[in-house]
């Protein structure tokens, strides 16, 4: 179990996000279409996991928005956002937002994701959420690199997710 915090205050997370070096765990999730994405949609892509609690939250449609904006700028890798918001609620947001170069994907259907991630929130006002987390995967699906917030209302480290990212594409 991970410790992080909620504006000061302790919670915890089901366990510790995967280990750099790793094969990063399969997943089945929900995208926009209601159709489902396993980790075999994106084989051979450097990806980055932006995990949020909601989007409907400032800090996670910040971060959303951040990572649209300078992955654009970099291109090589994909950003798959995940959250438990449900695929309409993320498209509209998208849509709202003007988020076209991220991916967005929802635990609708399938609860592992946060299980198998370390980041199902298992106490406190956020119990059943995810926490605020990335993780980088190179194009043969190692982690390269990863980052479970402290602080749950704190935008990730974006610099260095990026440029494990850009390492991972050369």
């Amino acid at each position: 179990m991970a410790t992080v915090t909620l504006k000061g205050t302790p919670i915890t997370t089901s366990g510790d996000l995967p280990k750099v070096g790793s094969r990063i765990p399969d997943f089945k999730l929900t995208k926009s279409n209601l159709s489902d994405a396993t980790l075999a949609d994106f084989k051979g892509k450097v990806l980055i996991l932006n995990i949020v609690p909601s989007l409907d939250t400032g800090t996670c449609a910040a971060s959303a928005r951040a990572f649209n904006m300078r992955i654009k700028e970099m291109g090589g890798a994909l950003v798959l956002t995940i959250s438990r918001d449900l695929p309409f609620a993320q498209k509209r947001f998208c849509e709202a937002e003007g988020i076209d170069a991220v991916v967005t994907l929802s635990e609708l259907r399938d609860r592992r994701f946060g299980q198998d991630y370390g980041v199902a929130i298992a106490d406190g006002p956020m119990e059943g959420l995810l926490s605020r987390a990335v993780v980088v995967a190179d194009a043969a699906g190692r982690v390269v690199y990863t980052q479970q917030v402290p602080e749950i209302a704190q935008e990730p480290d974006y610099a260095a997710a990026l440029a494990a990212a850009e390492a991972a594409s050369a």
